[in-house]
């Protein structure tokens, strides 16, 4: 059995970032990252021109190297006023700082050239006060599919060199405790030694995450759950928001229930994807940096915010056992319906798609997710979209797509020991696992952070 100082649980941004500072402040520590999926540049999703997901064992999209944002937009937001809560944790001040160490270090493993860094804007921020919506607005860095992949890859091989020890399909099961180190078993029946773990499973690893805590008594926080749709129009409809701040966030509180929607995740010219997560197929979205890699369209989600409150302690079965009847009626596969059929309370089937202005960009059964949604949640996607529609006109139109379901999940939030979120002693958590990060900043920021937290301890 292999001993190591510091074993890291996961090869997301967030697992790689603590890898590389931990070799940067002590390159004589012994460390290892294993990951229930692939090396990077053996992660091929096998759907092929369909565009079909064939329901691998291991999602190639989510699992593996780089983690879920490894086939993501590559959006870096340069700040703490989303994607998650690190400057609650720590105060904005010192996220910030970790947030610029993040950017730093992609700047030098990106060979394509320093991203485009779009800035907030004043005038599109008024249009959407105007009409009752909040845009919240920051720098972002956008890299493109494309080229995050070279820098992530780029990245673990720098990890590589510096003597850090990968493991591909290491699915830990199990951590124990023995003596002044722990003991960590993976489904393929190794076990591997560690002083230190770093957990960094990111949203797939919650059941992970929920059996470590029942194991060593610590307490869980249930979190808010997102569901709804990924919708996909022209391009050209958010192009005077895309063009200048590349990517809209906004929030919208529904007239009827008083609940927050969101609207995020704008792939500019992008594509509509399907992720496995665990066996359910959900959409999601991504777009290319290379000019002749986009589409005419453009894609981004809208979800409707819940937070149950006690005895209900199983938010996240809850968006899954939704997620699962959608593809129940699509027969394994993504909803998509046009929003005209939908606020007319009719089924979209293939002739009607057929004919549709916005030509889908992903294969998905044609159908009604009124079937799935509940009334509460598909109310307030409606009234989002006509919300939307004031300040990016024809986003309400007939002929815009809704792929069903997207969902975030942020169930479980651990009680830490401290501010170094230590779970227990020397086990520490990061990145979207932990209940704090929504995004590939502030994760890999966690990473860098939680790095230090152990290496000043030495």
């Amino acid at each position: 059995m292999k001993k190591f100082d510091t074993v890291i649980i996961g090869g997301g941004i967030g697992g790689l970032m603590s890898a590389y500072r931990l070799h940067k402040k002590d390159s004589s520590m012994k460390i290892a990252i294993t990951e229930m999926g692939n090396e990077l540049d053996k992660r091929v999703c096998p759907a092929g021109k369909n565009k079909t997901c064939v329901h691998c064992k291991i999602c190639s999209i989510t699992s593996g190297y780089a983690g879920a944002g490894a086939f993501s937009d590559g959006k870096f937001n340069l700040g703490t006023a989303y994607g998650g809560t690190l400057g609650e944790e720590l105060g904005d001040d010192l996220a910030n700082l970790y947030i610029d160490e993040v950017d730093k270090i992609l700047n030098e493993y990106c060979t394509s050239g320093i991203p485009e860094v779009f800035e907030s804007n004043d005038e599109l921020r008024l249009k959407c006060i105007q009409n009752n919506l909040r845009l919240l607005d920051m720098n972002v860095k956008h890299l493109g599919t494309d080229n995050n992949f070279v820098t992530m890859q780029n990245l673990i091989e720098a990890i590589k060199a510096s003597g850090t020890e990968l493991y591909s399909f290491y699915d830990c099961e199990k951590v124990e405790k023995s003596g002044d180190s722990y003991i960590l078993s993976y489904t393929n029946g190794e076990k591997l030694e560690a002083k230190n773990i770093i957990i960094a499973t990111g949203r797939s690893g919650a059941n992970f995450v929920s059996s470590f805590c029942k194991d060593f008594d610590v307490k869980m926080h249930s979190n808010q759950v997102d569901i709804g749709v990924r919708v996909e129009m022209k391009d050209i409809i958010w192009r005077e928001f895309s063009s200048k701040i590349y990517e809209p966030k906004i929030l919208y509180k529904t007239k009827t229930f008083e609940d927050r929607c969101r609207m995020f995740c704008f792939n500019q010219g992008g594509l509509v994807s399907a992720e496995n997560n665990h066996g359910i197929i959900t959409a999601n979205g991504h777009s290319y940096a290379q000019k002749e890699r986009k589409t005419d369209n453009c894609n981004f989600a809208i979800l409707s915010s819940i937070r149950f409150t006690e005895p209900f302690d199983q938010p996240t079965e809850y968006v899954e056992n939704i997620s699962r009847l959608a593809n129940m009626i699509g027969k394994d596969s993504v909803l998509v319906q046009r929003f005209g059929d939908l606020v007319r309370g009719r089924r979209t089937n293939e002739h009607r798609l057929a004919q549709n202005t916005v030509e889908p960009t992903l294969k998905a059964t044609a159908g009604d997710i009124s079937l799935v949604l509940p009334h509460r949640i598909l109310t307030n996607i409606i009234e989002t979209i006509y919300a939307l529609d004031k300040v990016a006109p024809g986003t309400a139109n007939d002929d815009t797509l809704l792929y069903g379901c997207e969902s975030k999940y942020y169930s479980i939030r651990p009680e830490f020991m401290n501010k170094k979120f230590e779970l227990v002693d020397n086990v520490y958590i990061i990145g979207d696992g932990s209940g704090i990060c929504r995004g590939l900043s502030q994760s890999g920021a966690m990473g860098i952070y939680v790095a230090d937290c152990i290496t000043s301890a030495k």
